[in-house]
């Protein structure tokens, strides 16, 4: 179709490409669209210097509305597929986690000559946290013996198969293509195979102009005489001309002058459209990327909750206290997580209430224990611009890209977004996240039916006053409460309320007998270790509660 008649009456569906790097993504995308953004193809001056993609690329093309699709009003005729060629360089995950947050359908593209590579796993893995629809694209056919294409073909898919089965992409479509053929004569190979399967999996995706707006900008560019154009996807919400939008990051808010898909003028952009907004009396310069919203609705974040979903190909430890990059949105900054667990709570929210157990380490064990789900709390070391229900990845982008190892640790959705800078003070006081604390001794002897002497359950120099109160189980069954020191030596008196069992007393009897005879030098009745009668105290301590207090239910 010709570029210049892109139709208005189209969906717009946005479709990612990711793939290791040279596995052809970019000449794939520059093959079948028709359109092409200002940012598209490698335009970027580095770009085309070092021969690869380092930023995110738009073209597009449209076709006919599939026959499968049934239109909710007859308004939409075509489908203008939305490509969005993702870099495959490992130093650049980062930027593909933020590309792959706007798609609705992916392509993943393997190099047939080379198969699964490192890069291509983890946009794989991506592509299972961000998207639920896929297809594969066996890439550089052509450079296959024209004898053996059709076997090696079959070989290579045998082997996807079998990797997918690990998958929710099990059993999607694996479509072979030849961008190029290598000669400046040639054709594409399998090209239009390609663009048939795209439209049989094509869907009506959910979209929704009544949201708050969200604009995530990609790039940001001035055009003399007319103003800035910030160029992206509509994450939610609707955008119409001369609505005000926020420039977040800076904190800014312009007047919407106009709007272009693709060089077609618009009116209006809804959740999911790729959109050039045009802006007054704003300095390109000050924005690369970001967010543009509704005025208000987007905040700084220092911090958040999130319900933790561990990435299973991720082999290192993910331990409290750890720090791991966090991507949000186009953002990647350090965190610092504190891991803890609850009962799932179906909602949005998160709720501070209940009481939360401290989890040392993520287990497979425990991510996969019934009615208990893994929560995350991450404090930031840079603020981001943010909000609550926003998609979260954490990595390790410090490992080695040589490894063949996944970098991608667990991801989850903000549910507890932290805007005070100082929550550490307001908010994280609230949080009831305990430690689950013991401590043993022994007792010495019985004072009288109902009180007993207990060394060893603390230290000489411990100020036993904190622990008066506290209940304490006997290895015999009774339960007792410390009543305060006993002497200057780190005893203790314990109270018995239900005062000792006989065989009790009977045992202290023997024991006090033993130890006469001890110190009279009768070794052959000295005291053994299984006469001896411990005195456990088991209590919580709340991470966060700067008062150290011990709490028993």
């Amino acid at each position: 179709m010709d570029p210049a008649a892109l139709p208005t009456n189209s969906l717009n569906f946005n479709v990612g490409v990711l793939g290791h790097i040279d596995s052809g993504k970019t000449s794939l995308c520059k093959a079948i669209s028709t359109t092409a953004s200002t940012a598209s193809f490698d335009k970027n001056p580095q770009s085309q210097e070092r021969g690869i993609t380092l930023d995110l690329g738009f073209s597009s093309f449209c076709v006919p509305l599939p026959s499968h699709l049934v239109a909710p009003n007859d308004q939409i005729r075509y489908i203008q597929y939305t490509l969005v060629d993702c870099p495959g360089h490992a130093s650049l995950i980062r930027t593909i986690i933020s590309g792959a947050q706007i798609m609705d359908l992916m392509l993943l593209i393997v190099d047939v000559t080379k198969g699964i590579q490192t890069q291509t796993a983890e946009c794989l893995v991506i592509g299972e946290i961000t998207c639920q629809h896929m297809i594969v694209v066996l890439n550089k056919i052509d450079l296959l013996p024209e004898s053996k294409r059709e076997a090696s073909i079959s070989k290579m898919k045998s082997r996807l198969e079998k990797v997918l089965l690990t998958t929710k992409f099990t059993g999607c479509p694996i479509v072979a293509v030849a961008a190029h053929s290598g000669s400046s004569e040639g054709e594409a190979i399998g090209l239009q195979d390609l663009v048939n399967v795209l439209a049989e999996k094509t869907f009506f995706p959910k979209r929704n102009a009544k949201g708050s707006l969200l604009f995530s900008v990609d790039h940001c560019f001035s055009i003399r005489g007319q103003g800035t154009v910030m160029t992206g996807t509509m994450l939610s919400g609707s955008v119409r001309i001369n609505d005000n939008i926020e420039i977040v990051t800076l904190k800014e808010t312009r007047k919407v002058k106009s709007m272009q898909m693709f060089r077609q003028p618009v009116q209006q952009a809804i959740q999911g459209d790729r959109v050039g907004i045009c802006v007054a009396n704003f300095d390109a310069k000050l924005l690369e990327r970001g967010f543009a919203a509704a005025p208000g609705t987007l905040t700084t974040l220092y911090g958040f909750i999130i319900q933790l979903h561990k990435i299973q190909h991720f082999k290192p430890s993910i331990k409290s206290r750890s720090k791991f990059h966090v991507t949000i949105g186009h953002d990647t900054v350090m965190g610092k997580i504190q891991l803890f667990s609850g009962v799932p709570d179906s909602g949005e929210n998160f709720d501070a209430n209940p009481e939360y157990a401290f989890v040392e380490e993520v287990v497979d064990a425990t991510v996969h224990q019934e009615n208990v789900v893994i929560f995350a709390l991450i404090e930031l070391e840079s603020p981001v611009i943010g909000q609550r229900g926003q998609l979260i990845v954490a990595s390790r982008l410090d490992a080695d890209i040589h490894q063949n190892a996944c970098r991608l640790a667990f991801y989850g959705k903000i549910l507890e977004p932290f805007s005070d800078k100082d929550y550490a003070s307001a908010f994280l006081p609230k949080l009831r996240i305990f430690k689950e604390k013991f401590r043993s001794g022994q007792v010495e002897r019985m004072q009288d039916p109902h009180s007993v002497i207990v060394k060893n359950l603390v230290k000489k120099e411990t100020d036993t006053t904190k622990f008066e109160g506290l209940k304490v189980q006997l290895s015999t069954g009774e339960a007792g409460i410390i009543d305060g020191s006993f002497g200057k030596s780190g005893k203790i008196k314990i109270r018995i309320p239900d005062g000792l069992k006989q065989t009790t007393i009977d045992l202290l009897s023997r024991m006090n007998k033993k130890r006469t005879d001890e110190d009279t030098g009768d070794n052959t009745k000295a005291l053994k270790t299984e006469d001896n009668i411990e005195v456990k105290m088991i209590f919580k301590r709340y991470v966060y509660d700067s008062k150290k207090r011990m709490i028993q239910s």
